[in-house]
């Protein structure tokens, strides 16, 4: 994983509780009864189940602004915690009582002890490195770990297993959130029969990762019903103004385009991320409405780091309303990646 530098970014103390209070206000949406019944249309099958555990590894992705921290986004099966050579980021211990790895840990459950880590295509991801480092941290915890492609996954009498070995859960790298692909039919049915437990799984992508979700929380009286006003205000205060494109002129969107970013509901990690301010006719012509969301741009933070400026994001992850890390992530582009020289992850400090 690169790093961008060995030495931490210090984040302001108010805008970290800002970024906390607001995604354990979220997280708690998914226990709550109005909200779940006023998504009841829109929830795909899979999503209806619930297992009885919190998404794992939510993580929370924010740009900080003089106006305090704005959402960018909710990743269902966030990364980016592993360093190299057996080293995690480091972070501000003084916000735990315990190391990272302990966390880690402790969002799996002590019964899951044949486990298999899946994403398609998993030993060409750029991520597999952390994915080696979570199957040897369980590993070192007693548990049996596989790393393997959904096609790996088979039906046994009992549930699923993979090298004939029966799984009781899977840590779900893959992408496929819904479970819909004919790759991951097994692990759905698995999953839906409550023979194997999965994690993160599509209940917990459902109520608040699906970018669909932050058009609901800005559409009037959906959440009036569910949540106290106070928190209805720091959800729509954190989250930048959203919309489904369909929802909106098209002629007047295309004028306005300067000002908002178009991105897919049902993609993450900023794939197929637009920028209105270069976005072209064609290609916004071509934005199917009913699954593009339009989002007020919010700018990037800035900080220097080694005599060089770079952009800057923040992620919280999550398991319910718990913290289990901090990280930054800094990068030079249009977009959130790590191809300039220099960018890469960072440690984080709380600054008072």
């Amino acid at each position: 994983m690169p790093l961008a530098s060995e030495q931490p970014v210090a984040i302001p103390a108010a805008d970290f509780e800002r970024m906390l209070a607001f995604a354990r206000t979220v997280q708690q949406l998914t226990a709550n009864d109005a909200y779940v019944r006023a998504l009841d249309e829109v929830l795909p099958s899979a999503a209806r189940f619930d297992p009885g555990y919190p998404g794992m590894l939510m993580g929370f992705d924010f740009h900080l602004t003089p106006d305090g921290p704005r959402l960018i986004e909710i990743n269902n099966n966030a990364g980016g915690l592993y360093r190299r050579a057996g080293h995690w980021l480091a972070q501000p211990e003084e916000l735990f009582g315990q190391p990272l790895e302990a966390r880690l840990l402790s969002m799996f459950p002590a019964s899951w002890r044949h486990m298999a880590i899946v994403d398609e295509a998993i030993h060409e991801q750029f991520m597999y490195p952390e994915m080696l480092a979570y199957a040897r941290l369980l590993e070192a915890d007693g548990r049996q770990v596989w790393l393997c492609e959904p096609e790996g996954i088979v039906g046994d009498a009992d549930g699923v297993q993979t090298d004939n070995q029966h799984l009781d859960a899977i840590y779900n790298r893959h992408t496929d959130f819904y479970l819909e692909s004919e790759a991951m039919m097994v692990i759905r049915q698995g999953f839906l029969s409550k023979a194997v437990a999965l994690n993160p799984h599509p209940r917990s992508y459902a109520l608040i990762g699906d970018k669909s979700r932050m058009v609901d929380w800005w559409r009037p009286g959906l959440l009036e019903p569910c949540l106290p006003e106070s928190d209805i205000s720091l959800i729509r205060s954190v989250t930048p103004e959203t919309h489904l494109l369909s929802e909106m002129q098209r002629d007047s969107a295309w004028a306005d385009r300067g000002g908002w970013m178009f991105k897919p509901a049902a993609r993450h990690g900023g794939k197929g991320v637009l920028s209105g301010r270069s976005i072209s006719r064609k290609r916004f012509d071509a934005l199917e409405e009913a699954s593009t969301v339009m989002q007020r741009f919010v700018p990037p933070s800035e900080v220097e780091i080694d005599g060089a400026v770079f952009k800057l994001d923040i992620r919280l992850y999550m398991y319910g309303e718990r913290l289990i890390a901090l990280a930054g992530r800094a990068w030079r582009g249009q977009v959130t990646n790590f191809r300039e020289p220099g960018s890469g992850w960072v440690s984080l400090t709380i600054d008072g």
